[in-house]
């Protein structure tokens, strides 16, 4: 099962390492510890501690109370919708709201062709500007 989620990984453009962490957590029926983590899939601690940030900042893995631990213990959130929205806020609108010089570059660009294709033009522009606002509605 953990070999599916780093497939998924390679289409999303993600590290191995974190569709091993992330596969690992989703099939365990227990919490695990980053130690716990780091010791099965037998990565690093940095690759273990990142990706757990990233997975954890996506919405994916979610920290879990375990009675009488002192260490961190993490879950695999399963949610698709939940996982696929936060995936675009967070990968897909970060760039498109980072991108407005460029947007800008393409507006002056469809502004200087003509006819069926200069309409065309700006309204893909217009679709393009208006995704940042939808993402967040994901």
């Amino acid at each position: 099962m953990i070999e599916l989620f780093v497939q998924f990984s390679r289409a999303l453009g993600q590290p191995r390492s974190v569709a091993e962490i992330y596969g690992l957590l989703f099939v365990s029926h227990l919490p695990l510890t980053l130690q716990d983590l780091k010791e099965r899939l037998g990565i690093s601690l940095g690759s273990t501690s990142q990706g757990l940030q990233f997975l954890r900042e996506l919405g994916a893995v979610r920290v879990v109370e375990t009675p009488n631990s002192r260490r961190t213990h993490f879950a695999a959130v399963a949610e698709l919708r939940n996982l696929a929205g936060n995936f675009l806020r967070q990968q897909i609108s970060t760039h498109l709201n980072d991108s407005e010089t460029r947007l800008e570059r393409i507006g002056k660009q469809a502004k200087a062709l003509t006819g069926e294709a200069r309409a065309h033009g700006l309204a893909r522009l217009n679709l393009l500007k208006s995704w940042p606002a939808a993402s967040r509605r994901w």
